[in-house]
């Protein structure tokens, strides 16, 4: 079973057919697809990259012909779109811009070149106020012509012909001069099939019916683009949350605003009741509730206190904070989720990639039943009508043109992607999105994945009755104080006597791997493993520490004098939620596997106490890659180490812990639980499968109103705009379709769907 899920075909080259080549951010007509990775690749050796901001482009259509403009120009190597924020970037070898704004100029659209250093400006409105006056005008005229038609005036009437001309000229224009263009590139899109069938409808005298055909189609681009633009918002909106400035400790001791751009690392900064955090940072002083809804999906603040971690855009609800900047802007966690869904548009998912490939095929095909349907049946049954064949094939050119299928799956991918990150989980692709669905295993790492990857004193049993609980753990933590190992600080932590000042400790030895020696009060104690009382000829604590270990917890003996008096146990809890998560994942037909590096015995009892499935400790790294092609795949990997980062990679889809994740642990996953909360994960699952039914549902509501219209024409009961409401009409449905993505809120309101 091969699980090298980074090894992705690239994409498909863009057709010359209605929509082609339809990515929200392509990596090019000769870049490969991104390996896992959310940013575009880079610039080939020795081209330069040019960003063009184009108004226009928010179609997969306006892209289709920029790639066909823009491909064979002499010194072009690749082309990266961002439909949603209306960027073009392009690899060339060319001297300067103008060649490039020469060509994006013939395509009837404008651009300009952008400043690399400097970020694209927010696109404007979808729709202007006086476009949305002139389409209002132009359906008054249009249903005023049906209605004089109607009422015995006469399809070609003075007064109706005039109504449709002023149809064309206040909401027609931009389409005609489209299907210009379109024919001057010889691009078989929508826009040229709308003017021909406005064209023939004129042609055969159909008059009204070319203006509600005209107005129809320009109406639902109107109602597509302001849905789109809601989806274009809701990314901003991420990036959005965190304020622009903050107030910053000065050399002088006074606290003064400054720019969030400008401010440092390590920065000392104020955060005021009331107010967003600017930058991801560490509480210095103060306590607070702070609500981090926007970024983490946790509808309860968060208590914070010195120490603990805060996130830029989250809200200090109570107390004054003070912090010290830990990653500048752009760095944020808040700025790496909004840049991941922003450029995560450029890796389309399986879903997508069939519908274009079903696109190239389905709209030549249409064409040319629709030439053969106006020609055939006149030439080969006398007393046809060519008239009324030659109709019927303008409306099944009307339906040639697959645009709804085709822009229903990234608009629900992208809607899918926010929605996701809305909840701090961050997804870098539609791909992984659409496969989580399939998966069918999950393999977890133990240590800071299912536990909290901090040791903490489980058991303080005193052997000796001479001696107390708060007297073993204040000698032991005197001891443990003067150590770096994890297992004592949990010692020094679990210290009861918090004001008691720690004992001196004389002649202190630390015996690497085994334990620690010093002289208190001029008593010799140790504090170490039984390996090492052993060494020194010392009882181990027997029985009672057999059984502490048999639960997976580490046992340091506590000896006075050559006497153990105490045994002190020291475990890595699970993490309050896991088992409740498992429990999920299992509701949700999942398998839950651990793969540790951890001893055997550790890793099942952490296993016992969370429900898994099947338990693996002891694990090196090439041990979890072997263990993960074992497994019945798809399988998905969780983890946050170094370690991990292999078995991440190799999965079908690697999902890291983001928060207290490593860098390469991230970097190599496809998915970031982004507050290391693992409740995201069956919300993974969950999202994945209600992605995969909106897609379906927009394919078959795309595919279902054309099917309808074409048997109507074949059996002479279709029109024109008929044809115009199956065909554009359905963009806009499967659009809101996609959109209602963002409004999904987690399994509380999400009943997955049976896979």
């Amino acid at each position: 079973m091969a699980h090298r899920h980074h090894d992705h075909p690239a994409p498909a080259p863009a057709d010359s057919t209605c929509c082609g080549g339809h990515s929200h951010h392509d990596h090019g007509h000769d870049a490969p697809a991104a390996a896992g990775a959310s940013a575009p690749p880079e610039a080939a050796a020795g081209a330069r990259r040019s960003r063009l901001y184009i108004a226009g482009m928010d179609c997969p259509t306006e892209e289709a012909l920029l790639r066909q403009a823009l491909t064979p120009l002499p010194g072009v190597a690749a082309l990266h779109f961002d439909l949603l924020g209306r960027v073009l970037s392009v690899d060339h070898h060319l001297d300067d811009e103008a060649p490039l704004l020469r060509a994006v100029a013939a395509t009837g659209m404008q651009a300009r070149a952008l400043d690399e250093a400097k970020p694209a400006p927010t696109p404007g409105p979808a729709v202007s106020r006086r476009q949305r006056w002139l389409m209002g005008l132009a359906g008054v005229a249009a249903v005023a012509a049906e209605a004089l038609a109607f009422a015995g005036w006469g399809d070609t009437h003075p007064a109706v012909v005039l109504l449709v001309l002023a149809t064309l000229g206040l909401g027609g224009l931009p389409t005609l001069r489209k299907g210009v263009i379109a024919l001057r590139h010889l691009q078989l899109n929508i826009h040229l099939l709308m003017s021909l069938a406005v064209i023939g409808a004129i042609i055969l005298g159909q008059w009204p019916e070319a203006a509600m055909v005209v107005w129809l189609f320009g109406l639902a681009e109107m109602l597509e683009a302001l849905s789109l633009e809601r989806a274009r918002k809701a990314i901003q909106a991420l990036a959005a949350l965190a304020p622009e400035s903050a107030l910053m400790l000065q050399g002088d001791g006074q606290w003064q605003p400054r720019e969030a751009a400008l401010i440092p690392l390590g920065a000392r900064l104020r955060v005021r009741p009331g107010e967003r955090v600017a930058l991801d940072g560490r509480v210095l002083s103060g306590e607070s509730s702070v609500d981090e809804a926007a970024i983490s999906g946790e509808s309860l603040p968060v208590a914070k206190g010195a120490g603990d971690l805060l996130l830029a855009g989250s809200v200090n609800q109570a107390g004054l904070l003070e912090m010290e900047v830990t990653a500048p802007k752009g760095q944020t966690l808040l700025d790496r989720m909004a840049e991941a869904v922003q450029q995560a548009q450029g890796q389309r998912a399986p879903t997508q990639r069939f519908v274009d490939r079903f696109a190239r095929i389905y709209t030549p095909i249409v064409v040319l039943g629709a030439v053969a349907l106006a020609v055939l049946p006149p030439l080969l049954m006398a007393g046809q009508d060519w008239s009324d064949w030659f109709y019927r094939a303008l409306v099944l050119l009307v339906i040639a043109c697959p645009c709804a299928l085709v822009i229903s799956t990234p608009v629900t991918i992208v809607s899918g992607l926010t929605a996701a990150a809305r909840r701090g989980l961050l997804i870098k692709g539609g791909l992984y999105l659409e496969q989580g669905r399939h998966l069918k295993t999950i393999a977890l790492d133990k240590t800071g994945t299912l536990t909290e990857g901090r040791p903490v004193l489980t058991d303080a049993l005193a052997l000796d009755t001479a001696l107390e609980r708060g007297q073993v753990l204040h000698i032991a933590a005197s001891l443990a104080a003067l150590s770096t190992h994890p297992a004592s600080a949990a010692i020094v932590a679990a210290h009861d006597a918090k004001d008691l000042p720690l004992l001196t400790v004389d002649s202190f030895e630390s015996l690497a791997g085994r334990g620690l020696a010093g002289s208190i009060d001029d008593q010799t104690w140790l504090l170490g493993s039984a390996r090492l009382m052993r060494e020194r000829g010392l009882p181990d604590g027997g029985a009672e520490r057999e059984r502490l270990e048999a639960e997976g917890k580490t046992v340091n003996v506590l000896a006075r004098e050559g006497q153990p008096v105490a045994l002190l146990a020291v475990a890595d809890p699970p993490r309050a939620d896991s088992a409740a998560v498992i429990r999920q994942l299992h509701e949700l037909g999942l398998r839950c596997v651990m793969l540790s590096g951890d001893n055997p015995g550790a890793a099942a009892a952490v296993g016992r106490a969370v429900g898994l499935d099947e338990v693996h400790g002891g694990l090196l790294p090439d041990d979890k890659l072997a263990a993960i092609a074992a497994l019945p795949g798809p399988v998905a990997m969780v983890g946050d180490g170094i370690n991990d980062a292999p078995a991440l990679a190799r999965a079908d889809i690697g999902i890291a812990m983001g928060a207290g994740g490593t860098a390469i642990a991230i970097e190599a996953a496809d998915v970031a639980l982004m507050q290391d909360d693992l409740r995201r994960l069956p919300e993974f699952i969950a999202l994945s499968r209600r992605s995969a039914a909106v897609l379906w549902q927009n394919i078959v509501l795309a595919l279902g109103l054309k099917a309808v219209v074409l048997l109507m024409t074949l059996f002479g009961l279709g029109s024109l705009w008929l044809a115009v409401f199956a065909d554009a009409g359905a963009s806009a449905l499967v659009v809101l379709n996609g959109l209602r993505l963002l409004r999904w809120r987690g399994l509380a309101t999400t009943k997955p769907t049976a896979r």
